[in-house]
């Protein structure tokens, strides 16, 4: 019977414990979840949400920029697909999600 005793004081002591981790770690934790929100995951979706619109409001005539390096001019617009004037009479034909930037008016005719 004395090993009974003993095994009810250990838990009793074991759940005190629960205390200092409310006052310790948990914290620092949540801290830490909101600044990991605020300068990773916010920025991002709003980086997402900008190009979305950017992409959505393209149309004929704008002057775009690739993620691969392509300038060119938009020549017709489709539900998943652009075709770029690249050169005289050379048109390619890419992805909507491959569009990075739209240009002011007239920086092709610059270069």
């Amino acid at each position: 019977m004395f090993l009974i005793s003993d095994a009810v004081a250990q838990t009793t002591a074991a759940a005190g414990d629960t205390s200092s981790l409310l006052a310790g770690p948990l914290p620092m934790l949540v801290v830490m979840g909101l600044a990991m929100y605020f300068m990773i995951i916010r920025p991002q979706s709003k980086r997402a949400k900008e190009l979305k619109a950017l992409i959505d409001s393209l149309s004929k005539g704008d002057e775009v920029m690739t993620q691969s390096g392509l300038a060119g001019t938009v020549v017709e617009v489709r539900d998943n697909f652009v075709k770029l004037e690249i050169a005289d009479k050379v048109e390619v034909l890419l992805q909507k999600s491959a569009v990075a930037a739209v240009l002011p008016k007239g920086t092709l005719k610059s270069v």
